[in-house]
């Protein structure tokens, strides 16, 4: 019989065991009946969650989505918490493991759900079982760390007690053998073998494993017990802790137990040999012979590593593990470690690549039980060799997580070493997290910085490592000498470097962002043979010098560490070959900009768009340099070929930075070349906030002036309705004819779609608008140009929202959005996404409407732009205050600078007077408002300024005032627009006043009189 209430207690048990998560009632009920479930199971398990509910609190137990949940955190869970600590364990040091094993086991208070007695139930049992099994494998887990420690003497009492009640777990009869071994009882520990022999045979009829064996071999040869790891081992006791690379111990610990050969590869300073140490040291335990450190570096070329390999082990001419006596010192250590298991770890052995590769092939193939760890630059390249990059340790990717990644943690722990005094405030560790990032995360870059913290402060060391080589120089006099400083470090990866190898990693220095193949064959080699730099490249990615990253199509990048990109600097002026390799590098990212240029506003775009953000830095860095020598046509011919890339993927500030001082260069230039450039400048000096329309007339000007003799750049051509219009903005739109029946189809696209909008928006003129833009929106589609599509289905939801067809409206504008999303311009995206939000909120879909202006925000969070900002505050609350919540709206605007311009600050302005409780602020803020979109000259928003000024002149009673202002508003709009719910609702409330034939009356002589003059009546005290 089952215990009573034994189902509800497998009730509990079954949700506990997963606490916060539904179990579902089918699994419930297989757990409690098991194979003979009730016949009414529903209503059988929905009595048992009932009684259950009754002897726990309130709201512990929920239903939901078929099942039933405990509504607890898993440490509330004594199996959890086991589960957990256990986890934890498993990455700690021994000391820690132990402590944290030993508090997982003390959670058990007997066997696992013993007073549940469930019968029949095969999922109960397997939960049981499972958790018998993580217990056992625990408490062999937490004795495994206790005899690490050296605990062995304390143990034999419980072992004893556990190989009694498990006398065929070998994993416990193995640890009673070590701890008899270490008190200095061999015979007893063999006797315990001798028993668990004979009862495998008897009862399972099988011999003992393979590591229980070879213990019990080793206790034959007096190799446990006493001072036995001191003769298995050479390593040194570490002198400071191992930081950061926990994970990759792990790793490299499995490696060595699956492969005989593993090759650690790096860069100089990565920490090679610490984490092969640090492994040996790990695995000594499952090793019966032993661990030994070869350290090849004092080898010269000709060295003989066989005795050096003798030497480490302890075997010059005595035969201490039974070799012979005599013969060469490569027979000997065969014949020495032709029968052991054995780990040999061959450090730095790059400098005696081909003598080491010969060697370790040797003895792997006469050795059968050895294995060897291996440091190298580069591999030993022989079959059978796993690899494993050593890569310097993570830096910081945010500055709240700064003071846990692994390069900021061993900075930290090695200043600690050498002063007290060092604080953990956010300024302090950003400016630790700088030095790690400048120093690559090298380890031994970072201890040489820490070393020079014992008499500079954090900031400035981090303000100093433009200099790292002089700087860098404080390393332990018992280091090997090229440990002793960075340049040391580097110097010695140099030296084992061929001339030609030199050569390309000195000119690739030139690089910023990293090189494709391409780009290296062009600036680094010679120009007669790429597949010779080919091989020169990959040689120098076999000895981690370079990187190679895999670019899409699998197509490998190249790249430094930037230690060593400044050290091949200083070489590369060294040799006298600077100017020469800056001007390859400057024409070669120029030429695959004049490449691209064309593709950019093509179907092509995309595949054009990604391979310059790969090249981004590289380009940047060759227009600075250019700017720098005062190389002018160069420097402008790189402006003129990367401008609409800038463009496209909003990259205005360093667009205006770098164009306005590449143009402004003095200096010989063709009048096509400079042209071009001023024609980029022109593009973002207009576009971007706040600019100086003076400074924006002198550049157009001077592009028209150079490039009206004729013009090879589409863009080229829209410099002249640009000058027109500075000249004479009322006869400005005849220019575009002339680029409307041009032979370039973007060109004729784009002629079309500006004129359409200009036309309405600083003539007010309606006329053939939507077809111009439905035109250009039928060209763009043709070359495939998504900017092109979505500034023209942008333009078509305008039109559609002013004219009340919201939802149409909001359709072009997802289809806008998708458009730009594909050539990466999330800044323009938000701005559509906030317009959707305010169109679905006018038709009443508050849904749709709070998700798109939650899509604006998420994207608003990667961009930078103060502009874009604001222009998102400005929308919200608009959205806000249309929605009754003037607070809200009030602390948006709060947040927007007006004086970021004339426009952010006529948009502000013009929502406070709609905030504005008193008369006279609100006509205070009428009047700043009106006054700054004057400034602007942009009649849409002067426009709406107007429909403000209405708003107030409703406000003070004065009705027919608001309709002439509507009026007004029209006019200068050149269209109505219905999206304006204040226009609507001001128009109410005066023709209900005034009735249809007086607002009629008033609507007339709003359209016939002045705008300034009506604005300026309605705004006087």
């Amino acid at each position: 019989m089952e215990v009573p209430g034994a189902r509800l207690r497998a009730l509990l048990a079954a949700l506990a065991l997963e606490p916060g998560k539904i179990v579902a009632r089918s699994r419930l009920v297989e757990w409690i009946w098991g194979e003979r479930p009730p016949a009414d199971e529903v209503n059988a398990l929905q009595a048992l969650v009932s009684r259950l509910r009754r002897v726990l609190p309130d709201g512990v137990v929920e239903a939901d989505a078929g099942g039933y949940r405990l509504v607890l955190s898993g440490d509330a869970v004594d199996v959890c918490r086991f589960e957990r600590l256990v986890g934890e364990a498993r990455a700690a040091e021994p000391a820690e493991r132990a402590e944290l094993l030993r508090s997982a086991l003390g959670l058990w208070r007997g066997a696992a759900m013993a007073e549940v007695g469930l019968r029949d139930s095969e999922l109960f049992d397997a939960a049981v079982a499972r958790l018998d099994e993580l217990r056992m494998a625990a408490l062999g887990d937490r004795v495994e760390a206790d005899l690490r420690l050296g605990r062995g003497a304390e143990l034999v009492s419980e072992l004893s007690d556990l190989v009694a009640t498990y006398p065929l777990r070998e994993g416990f009869v193995a640890a009673l053998m070590r701890a008899l071994a270490e008190t200095g009882r061999g015979n007893e520990a063999l006797t315990v073998y001798q028993r668990t022999r004979e009862r495998l045979a008897d009862e399972l009829g099988a011999d003992p494993s393979a590591e229980l064996s070879a213990l019990h071999t080793a206790l034959l040869r007096g190799e446990l017990g006493g001072r036995a790891d001191a003769r298995r081992t050479n390593l040194r006791a570490a002198l400071t802790s191992y930081v950061g690379k926990d994970d990759d111990l792990a790793t490299v610990a499995g490696l060595t137990a699956k492969h005989r050969l593993v090759t650690l590869t790096g860069p100089g300073g990565s920490g090679k040999t610490r984490l092969a140490t640090e492994t040996a040291r790990a695995v000594l335990a499952e090793l019966p012979d032993g661990a030994w450190l070869v350290e090849l570096a004092p080898l010269r070329a000709g060295g003989d590593l066989a005795q050096a390999a003798l030497t480490a082990i302890g075997l010059r001419d005595q035969a201490l593990l039974g070799a012979a006596r005599a013969g060469e010192p490569m027979d000997r250590l065969v014949v020495a470690l032709r029968e052991r298991a054995i780990l040999l770890v061959l450090d730095n052995c790059e400098h005696v690549i081909e003598a080491a590769a010969a060697f370790a092939d040797r003895l792997l193939g006469e050795c059968r039980g050895l294995r060897i760890l291996a440091t190298s630059r580069e591999p030993l390249g022989i079959t059978g060799e796993v690899l494993w990059q050593v890569e310097p340790l993570a830096l910081p990717t945010d500055p709240a997580g700064a003071g846990s990644s692994p390069a900021v943690r061993l900075l930290r722990d090695r200043v600690e070493l050498v002063r007290q005094d060092l604080g953990g405030d956010p300024g302090t560790l950003a400016a630790m997290a700088r030095i790690c990032r400048a120093l690559d995360g090298i380890p031994l870059a970072i201890e040489l910085a820490a070393a020079r913290l014992r008499t500079m402060s954090v900031e400035q060391l981090a303000h100093r490592l433009d200099d790292r080589f002089r700087l860098l120089t404080g390393g332990s006099r018992t280091a090997l000498p090229r440990h002793r400083t960075l340049r040391a470090v580097v110097d010695w990866s140099w030296d084992l470097l061929s001339e030609a190898e030199r050569g390309v990693l000195r000119r690739l220095s030139v690089f910023a962002g990293g090189a494709s193949l391409d780009a290296a064959e062009a600036v680094c080699g010679d120009g007669s043979d790429g597949e010779l730099t080919l091989d020169l490249l990959s040689a120098l990615v076999e000895k981690s010098l370079l990187l190679a990253d895999a670019e899409a199509e699998g197509m490998p990048r190249y790249r430094m560490l930037g230690t060593i990109r400044e050290y091949a600097a200083h070489r590369l002026v060294e040799a006298g070959e600077g100017e020469r390799t800056r001007r390859a590098h400057l024409a070669y990212f120029t030429e695959l900009a004049e490449t691209a240029d064309p593709h950019l506003r093509r179907a092509g775009q995309l595949e054009w768009l990604a391979r310059l953000d790969a090249e981004r830095d590289n380009i940047g860095t060759a227009l600075r340099g250019a700017i720098d020598e005062g190389w002018a046509e160069e420097a402008m011919r790189l402006v003129g070929a990367v401008g609409w890339y800038w463009f496209l993927r909003g990259q205005r500030m360093e667009a205006i930075e770098l164009s306005v001082a590449a143009a402004s260069l003095p200096g010989e230039v063709r009048d096509e070349v400079r042209a071009m450039a001023y024609t980029i400048v022109t593009i973002f000096v207009t576009s971007g906030p706040g600019r100086d329309q003076f400074e924006a007339r002198e550049w157009i000007q001077g592009a028209h002036r150079l490039g009206r003799n004729g013009r090879r750049h589409p863009l080229l051509g829209f410099v002249e309705p640009l000058e027109r219009l500075v000249r004479e903005p009322a006869g400005f739109l005849p220019a575009f004819e002339p680029l409307i029946a041009d032979d370039d189809p973007w060109v004729r696209a784009q002629a079309r779609l500006s004129r359409g909008r200009l036309r309405l928006t600083l003539g007010g003129d309606e006329t053939d608008v939507d077809a111009d833009i439905e035109t250009a929106l039928a060209e763009f589609r043709a070359l495939g140009d998504r900017w092109g599509i979505s500034l023209a289905r942008t333009y078509l939801g305008d039109r559609l929202a002013m004219r009340g067809e919201f939802g149409p409206a909001c359709e072009h504008y997802e289809e806008a959005g998708a458009a730009l999303e594909e050539v990466g311009a999330d800044e323009d995206v938000i701005g559509l996404r906030a317009r959707q939000a305010q169109l679905y909120w006018l038709l009443g879909d508050e849904r749709s409407s709070a998700a798109a202006m939650a899509e604006a925000e998420r994207r608003a969070g990667g961009i930078a732009w103060p502009d874009v900002l604001a222009d998102l505050a400005l929308a919200k609350a608009q959205l806000a205050r249309w929605r009754g919540e003037p607070d809200r709206a009030r602390r948006l605007l709060d947040a927007a600078d007006p004086e970021l311009s004339d426009w952010t600050r006529a948009w502000v302005m013009d929502l406070y007077g709609y905030l504005a409780e008193d008369l006279e602020e609100a006509r205070g803020c009428r009047r700043s408002a009106f006054d700054a979109a004057v400034e602007t000259a942009y009649p849409p928003l002067i426009a709406g300024a107007l429909v403000g000024i209405a708003d107030l002149a409703l406000r003070q009673g004065r009705h027919e005032q608001a309709a002439r202002l509507l009026a007004a508003s029209e006019g200068v709009r050149g269209t109505p627009d219905r999206s304006l719910p204040d226009a609507a609702r001001i128009a109410a409330a005066a023709r209900d006043r005034l009735g249809e034939a007086g607002f009629a009356e008033a609507d007339g002589e709003g359209r016939r009189r002045d705008w300034r003059e009506l604005a300026e009546l309605a705004l006087a005290p």
